[in-house]
């Protein structure tokens, strides 16, 4: 899954993007609103974590500049504003959740996790399909009971796949949603992920992962 943070602390917002990659989000960095209005409005973000205070921009700001984008991310709101009036505004004005600082790192990944969950209707953090169960939260994959042994890029793609089952998925869809601005990937890179990926699944898993030709892939039980 794909995250912006846009926060004009450097140490948080360096905090931030290590401890989200480590969590395998591709994540992507901006300094200010305007910046970060510009990463929002053309990348396909699943999560948008903004701070409220920003130069050139406030938090506000980018929030009303963002309504009515159709993909528009879901947004976790920080501040160190902690009065009911004041989140009772950003919720008002289109946060989806609100964060007062300080924080906790591991309560910021879990509020980004269920923003993701209800970005794609997703209400469970165990998504099954036949025999594969992956684990939104312990960003685990099991088939037949059986942990895979996948990278966290790997890991990343079968997650976005699954969110999205039963759907075709496209490559660039793939791209936009598991690589970074910093990491773009090179022309055949989604054909081979998927390619190693049937390969972890093995035997077992075989038919899970179907090519939709001149499309993408699904993702559904090979039943």
């Amino acid at each position: 899954m794909r995250v912006l943070v846009v926060e004009d602390s450097v140490p948080l917002r360096e905090s931030l993007r290590i401890g989200l990659t480590r969590g395998g989000f591709a994540t992507d960095v901006a300094g200010d609103g305007q910046e970060g209005l510009v990463f929002a409005r053309n990348n396909p973000y699943d999560v948008l974590i903004l701070d409220w205070m920003l130069p050139k921009l406030d938090g506000m700001s980018v929030l009303e500049q963002l309504h009515g984008k159709p993909d528009r991310p879901h947004v976790l709101l920080l501040t160190a504003r902690d009065r009911v009036e004041d989140r009772v505004r950003g919720l008002n004005n289109g946060a989806d959740d609100y964060l007062v600082k300080p924080f906790a790192f591991e309560e910021l990944l879990a509020r980004v996790h269920a923003l993701v969950r209800r970005r794609y209707e997703e209400k469970s953090p165990r998504i099954t399909v036949g025999g594969l169960e992956v684990d939104l939260t312990a960003r685990r994959a099991t088939l037949d009971a059986t942990v895979l042994d996948l990278t966290a890029r790997e890991y990343a793609l079968l997650e976005y796949i699954a969110l999205r089952r039963g759907e075709t998925v496209t490559r660039e869809e793939i791209e936009d949603h598991i690589y970074g601005v910093s990491k773009l990937p090179s022309s055949n890179a989604v054909d081979s992920a998927i390619c190693i990926l049937r390969t972890k699944l093995g035997p077992s898993g075989k038919g899970l992962i179907r090519t939709v030709r001149g499309q993408g892939y699904v993702l559904e039980s090979a039943s």
